[in-house]
């Protein structure tokens, strides 16, 4: 029974996900950084869609909103390679920075840059959400309490096109950070003049917590991902006879109720659900009380009070009265 109400907790978390991880937004549109930008968006779908689903399919199987699954199941799949190849794109920035490879950044370089980084971050994953329909065994799944979740055939060809790219990326971003922190330390105490040197929207701050978020996000994702691939391939893999074979009555919908789950199962299923909305938590913790946040706390304080309460504020006072760290 506790295990039922922990599943009804889950549209609570992931709205909640969705709703501060939109907070640090304004901060980080300004200083255009594509990958940081990426993530909250990624994130943000990625809440709402567990979310609608939760509250759709609460205690019911029943199908609906084909067209809706069909969308989300691919935005899934898409995300689980989204978020690492967003933090890759950020570590190995950091690492160019640090390393002073980059000397001075132009507009063109600028350019390149956000060229690059809307590739991986949104062009990789586009890619493996088309990819997957090659090992999608069925159109989708639909489990109580949870809505619509993507179809997998469990062979080896599914576990290199749903599983390794996101593993991969995450190495690649554990690498970047690695070498990021050390040439941080190598000239840390002439690493703000250099980041004023190259033209750059960051602070020695904002690098640190780039680095921290990012190899967080990435240990505690690659973690499930890695549980999830393990959960699925431990009874062994289904072999690859043929196309045809492996598509087979594609049109199916696969219906499931909770009590088909043991109880071990189920808190996985509860664990995977929370680990998006974990993941915008995380975020928010890290950049939702810098300094550039908690300046737009206070401009959006001082805008209610004069809007909305329809008071005479001393904007300059009203700054004053939030704490900045």
């Amino acid at each position: 029974m506790q295990l039922f109400q922990q599943v009804q907790t889950i549209p609570v978390g992931a709205f909640i996900g969705a709703a501060v991880v939109l907070i640090p937004l304004p901060s980080h549109w300004r200083a255009r950084n594509v990958a940081t930008l990426s993530i909250i968006a990624w994130l943000f779908v990625i809440d709402m869609i567990y979310g609608i689903n939760a509250l759709v399919w609460r205690n019911n199987i029943e199908v609906r909103l084909v067209v809706w699954c069909d969308i989300t199941t691919k935005i899934i799949i898409g995300s689980s390679s989204a978020l690492p190849a967003a933090t890759l794109c950020i570590c190995k920035y950091l690492e160019s920075v640090a390393a002073t490879r980059i000397v001075r950044m132009s507009k063109q370089d600028k350019r390149r840059q956000m060229r690059f980084e809307l590739a991986l971050c949104f062009g990789v994953p586009f890619f493996f959400m088309a990819l997957h329909y090659v090992v999608q065994g069925h159109r989708f799944d639909i489990i109580e309490s949870f809505g619509c979740q993507p179809a997998t055939y469990i062979s080896i060809p599914g576990v290199f096109v749903v599983w390794f790219p996101p593993l991969i990326l995450a190495t690649g971003t554990l690498i970047y950070a690695s070498l990021a922190l050390y040439h941080f330390f190598m000239q840390r105490l002439t690493f703000t003049l250099h980041l004023q040197n190259i033209n750059s929207a960051l602070t020695t701050g904002r690098y640190l917590r780039l680095i921290a978020m990012s190899v967080t996000e990435i240990l505690w994702g690659t973690t499930l991902t890695a549980l999830v691939m393990a959960e699925n391939i431990v009874g062994g893999l289904r072999p690859w006879t043929n196309w045809n074979d492996v598509h087979s009555n594609f049109s199916r919908i696969g219906r499931f109720a909770l009590l088909q789950y043991p109880p071990y199962y189920l808190q996985l299923m509860i664990l995977f659900a929370w680990a998006i909305p974990a993941s915008s938590i995380i975020f928010f913790l890290f950049f939702g009380f810098s300094e550039d946040v908690m300046g737009d706390y206070k401009r959006g304080l001082v805008w209610f009070r004069r809007k909305v309460l329809r008071q005479t504020v001393n904007e300059k006072t009203s700054l004053s009265d939030l704490p900045t760290r």
